[in-house]
């Protein structure tokens, strides 16, 4: 892992989840960073955020070119492993927010056999539905979940833009430190194939994901990337 990215979790969300300070954590990427530029209401999402974190090497380059000389990548699935990871000695407490069932189900059987002794003490996959469509008896019982859980870490898995906008919705309500990785519930159990290491280090990663789902991603590389 990089210095930064151990950087976020050691001095700042560990220790943040055990304050219980709450807030909400964007692992942006080109995506998400031109959505903010052309939506000035999900820019305000990003911009509120306690910790935004740059998934990708193309916003890695840019900041860089703007004086962020030791910026380095800070990828959500590996993110999502070292919280797990270095959570068991402070005993950490997760909970995992998205997907279908069926993914859900494989995440958490994959956390708990990489990761021996993490503390998931809950889950929910909550139904299908735009997010306008989320009723306000909604909003309050699944945040009546999480926070009856205990838990310090919140993964929310939703895919952007929702994810990050309904963790800014729940922001007032929800006591942990909730975190937007959306691709990594299906990407850490193998549900979707994670890029080579090699073609991450050379920033191809994007090229990867879309030839493994160009259906899904072709407007996103199209458009976002050159912009």
């Amino acid at each position: 892992y990089s210095v930064l990215g151990r950087e976020a979790v050691n001095q700042l969300l560990l220790s943040r989840a055990r304050s219980g300070a709450g807030g909400y954590v964007c692992v942006s990427n080109v995506h998400t960073t031109m959505m903010g530029y052309f939506d000035p209401a999900y820019r305000r999402i990003t911009n509120e955020s306690f910790l935004s974190v740059p998934d990708g090497m193309r916003l890695v380059g840019a900041m860089r070119s703007l004086g962020a000389a030791g910026q380095d990548r800070v990828r959500g699935p590996t993110l999502m492993r070292d919280l797990f990871d270095l959570g068991r000695t402070a005993g950490i407490r997760h909970f995992l927010y998205g997907g279908s069932p069926k993914a859900l189900a494989a995440l958490r059987r994959t956390l708990e056999s990489q990761y021996p002794g993490v503390l998931i003490v809950g889950e929910h996959s909550p139904p299908f539905k735009a997010f306008e469509a989320i009723t306000k008896a909604e909003w309050e019982e699944s945040a009546r979940l999480i926070n009856d859980s205990g838990a310090e870490l919140v993964w929310v898995g939703l895919g952007a833009p929702k994810q990050e906008r309904w963790m800014f919705a729940q922001k007032d309500r929800v006591r942990g430190v909730m975190l937007g990785v959306g691709a990594a519930f299906d990407l850490l159990p193998g549900i979707v194939p994670e890029a080579p290491a090699a073609l991450q280090a050379l920033g191809l990663e994007w090229a990867y994901r879309f030839a493994m789902e160009p259906k899904r991603l072709w407007r996103r590389y199209l458009f976002n990337n050159p912009a």
